[in-house]
């Protein structure tokens, strides 16, 4: 291996190494100087045994988007305060995932980091595999634009290429609904033996539905997914890989393309059954071309 090859691959190494494990030091030095504020010197980390002391009933949610340590910051402003909460889970697709799940409607959205949303009192997002809440003491354009500020500079300096998941980017963006994605480590529509998977929700026509992919990692992993998934159906006809449907006596009839490492599939919370339509649908997911 030549020279110049060998300093690529050290170089993506290392910045996958950075972008995976900021410590809580690192993370306060990635901190901007605010005008009118004091950054405290104390810094407090909570892990995976002791997250509950801070978040309390929130934390098994965490745990289950693969939580490794969180690390509390605090700006001070005379007597009002801004603190922020950077938790590094284990990989950008769990930080997305945890994001995803407190994602609200009723907040804005703003450019920062993979997505961000916030309102008069709070900013957060998911850079790299860190999920950041910043939250203020007080309202007014000052917290506001002092929050933004921390936010961007964190998020940038965390993984300034901070985005989507790349199985979330494939999925089709018409009638896609917007800051609707999604990624569940575990017991999608209440079923242990799927996951991880990847959702959106569409509306098409009125009706509402999701859009899921599960990920086996290998063919041989997809195709124990819908053994597991067969075997619950009670279906026993023999499968193969391309269009698949999965009669699910809770969720509804589930219809599915599978190919390679992945199985693309549609769920109606209502149970109502999807048309043939739905199949080229699910095969525009970018992951099938």
């Amino acid at each position: 291996m030549n020279m110049k090859r060998l300093s690529i691959i050290s170089f993506l190494l290392l910045t996958a190494i950075a972008l995976s494990a900021q410590t809580p030091q690192q993370l306060r030095q990635y901190l901007p100087q605010i005008e009118g504020s004091t950054i405290a010197e104390e810094i407090e980390i909570f892990g995976r045994d002791n997250l509950y002391e801070r978040i309390n009933g929130a934390a098994p949610l965490f745990l289950e988007n693969n939580f490794q340590e969180m690390t509390s910051m605090v700006y001070n402003f005379g007597e009002e305060y801004i603190t922020i909460q950077a938790y590094r889970h284990a990989t950008p697709e769990d930080a997305f995932g945890m994001y995803a799940s407190e994602r609200s409607s009723e907040m804005a959205h703003y450019p920062i980091g993979g997505e961000a949303q916030g309102d008069e009192y709070g900013l957060y997002f998911f850079s790299g595999c860190v999920y950041v809440k910043i939250t203020s003491s007080a309202e007014g354009e000052q917290f506001s634009a002092a929050m933004q500020e921390i936010g961007k500079t964190l998020a940038d300096k965390i993984d300034p290429e901070a985005g989507y998941p790349a199985v979330i980017k494939s999925f089709p963006a018409e009638e896609q609904i917007p800051y609707s994605a999604a990624y569940i480590t575990r017991n999608y529509i209440g079923h242990e033996f799927l996951k991880p998977v990847y959702t959106a929700n569409y509306e098409t026509d009125g009706r509402k539905f999701q859009v899921f992919v599960a990920d086996g990692k290998t063919q041989d992993g997809a195709k124990q997914i819908l053994t597991d998934y067969f075997a619950f159906t009670r279906q026993t006809e023999p499968f193969a890989e391309g269009r698949l449907l999965i009669k699910d006596r809770y969720n509804g009839n589930i219809p599915a393309v599978w190919k390679g490492r992945y199985i693309v599939g549609a769920f109606d919370e209502t149970g109502k059954d999807f048309g043939e339509g739905i199949y080229e649908l699910l095969g525009k997911v970018a992951l099938f071309h």
